[in-house]
C-alpha cells in the first residue's frame, strides 16, 4: 500500500472532488494526507477525518501592484515549507485539484521527484493549472475539448459523490412551510455565495414565493431565513437532499456544480459569474451546456426579478426535454479513471 497527498482549496469546487475520490482512494492508499490553507478546505477535510497540513501561499494577480511584487518571495517560502512536509510524509503520488495552494505543492513535488497529477474542472485552464502544467506528470480534464490540444492532458470528467444520487427530499421540505402544489426551486451560488443572485432573490421574494417554493443556499456571507415557501441556509453538507427536493436548480456555472447537476439529471438555469468578476470560465461553461441544450442561461447583466421568473418558467416548461438531453450524456466514471492514473504513477 502507498501514501497520497491531496491539495487544493479556496472554493468547494477545489475540495469536493477530493471527497468524492476518498472511498476509492482508500482501496489503494493506506495513508491519505491533505495540504491546504486556512480556508474552507480545512474544515471540510477535517470532517472527512483526513490529516491536514496548513501552508500559506500567495494568490496570483495579473495586475501589477505592491502586493504582486512580494509574490515570488512568499511563493519560495511556501515551496520550502511544503518540501519539508512532503519529505516527512513521503507520498507515492500527489493529486492536485487546482487553486493557488496547489502551486507550491506541485513545484515542491516535482523538485522531490514525486509524481504529480492535477485536475482542471473548467473548459479553459485556469492560471494556477497553467503554472502547475509545467510540473505535473498528467493533467486530468473535466471537458473533452480541454484535453485536445495538450500532450499531458487526459479527459476524465469530474469525480462526483455517490450520495448525491440518493438524496432524501423530505429532510429538506420538512424544514419549512411549503406549498405542495407549487414547483420547488433550488438556488445555489457556490460555496461562497453569489451576491448579485442573492440580492435579486431578496428584492423579489414576495413575487417568487407566490409562484414557487424557494430553497436558497446563500453562502457564508448570506443570512439564514425561514418564511412561508422560503428556506435560506448558508452552507450544507447534505446537498444531495437539497437536490432531491428541487424540481430545478438556479446556479452559478462553476464546473463542479454543473457536473453534479448533470449527473443527477437536474434541469438548470445557469447564471455565470461574469467575465469582469472572473476570467470568464463560468461563461464558457454555461455557453457550452446551452449549445448542447443541456441548460438554459441567463447572463448576470440581464438579471432582474422579471427575467429571473421568465427564465425559471422556461426551464420548467422544457423540463422533460432537458432531462432527456442530460440522460443522453456519457456517464464517465471519473473516479475510477483518476484513481487508475494515480495508482499507476505512484512510485
Amino acid at each position: 500500500m502507498k501514501t497520497i497527498v491531496l491539495c487544493g482549496g479556496g472554493t468547494a469546487g477545489h475540495i469536493m472532488p477530493h471527497i468524492a475520490l476518498l472511498p476509492e482512494l482508500k482501496k489503494h492508499f493506506d495513508k491519505i494526507y491533505y495540504i491546504g490553507t486556512n480556508g474552507m478546505e480545512k474544515d471540510i477535510v477535517k470532517r472527512a477525518n483526513i490529516e491536514f497540513y496548513e501552508i500559506d501561499t500567495p494568490k496570483f494577480n495579473r495586475k501589477l501592484s505592491f502586493k504582486t511584487l512580494g509574490i515570488p518571495f512568499r511563493l519560495l517560502k511556501s515551496i520550502s515549507k511544503t518540501k519539508k512536509i512532503l519529505k516527512q510524509l513521503n507520498p507515492s503520488v500527489i493529486f492536485s485539484k487546482g487553486g493557488y495552494v496547489s502551486i507550491p505543492v506541485a513545484i515542491a513535488g516535482k523538485k522531490l521527484k514525486i509524481p504529480v497529477v492535477s485536475h482542471e474542472s473548467d473548459l479553459s485552464m485556469g492560471l494556477a493549472n497553467k503554472v502547475i502544467y509545467r510540473y505535473c506528470n498528467v493533467m486530468c480534464t473535466a471537458f473533452e475539448k480541454t484535453a485536445e490540444s495538450k500532450s499531458k492532458c487526459v479527459f476524465t470528467g469530474i469525480p462526483i459523490r455517490e450520495e448525491l444520487k440518493f438524496g432524501d427530499k423530505n429532510k429538506v421540505l420538512n424544514q419549512f412551510e411549503h406549498n405542495k402544489n407549487l414547483p420547488t426551486i433550488l438556488v445555489i451560488g457556490g460555496s461562497l455565495g453569489a451576491k448579485a443572485i442573492n440580492e435579486v432573490i431578496a428584492k423579489n421574494l414576495d413575487k417568487l414565493t407566490k409562484r414557487y417554493n424557494v430553497i436558497h443556499i446563500v453562502g457564508k456571507s448570506g443570512e439564514e431565513k425561514k418564511t412561508k415557501n422560503y428556506l435560506a441556509v448558508k452552507f450544507v453538507d447534505n446537498i444531495g437532499d437539497f437536490f432531491a427536493a428541487a424540481d430545478m436548480c438556479v446556479s452559478r456555472s462553476g464546473a463542479n456544480a454543473i457536473f453534479e447537476l448533470m449527473t443527477i439529471l437536474k434541469p438548470m438555469l445557469l447564471i455565470p459569474l461574469p467575465k469582469g468578476a472572473s476570467r470568464g470560465d463560468q461563461v464558457e461553461n454555461a455557453k457550452l451546456l446551452e449549445s448542447k441544450k443541456l441548460a438554459h442561461v441567463l447572463l448576470q447583466e440581464n438579471l432582474n426579478g422579471d427575467t429571473l421568473i421568465t427564465e425559471i418558467d422556461n426551464v420548467l416548461k422544457h423540463k422533460d426535454e432537458l432531462i432527456k438531453n442530460l440522460g443522453k450524456q456519457d456517464t464517465l466514471n471519473a473516479t475510477e479513471k483518476i484513481v487508475d492514473i494515480l495508482v499507476k504513477l505512484a512510485k
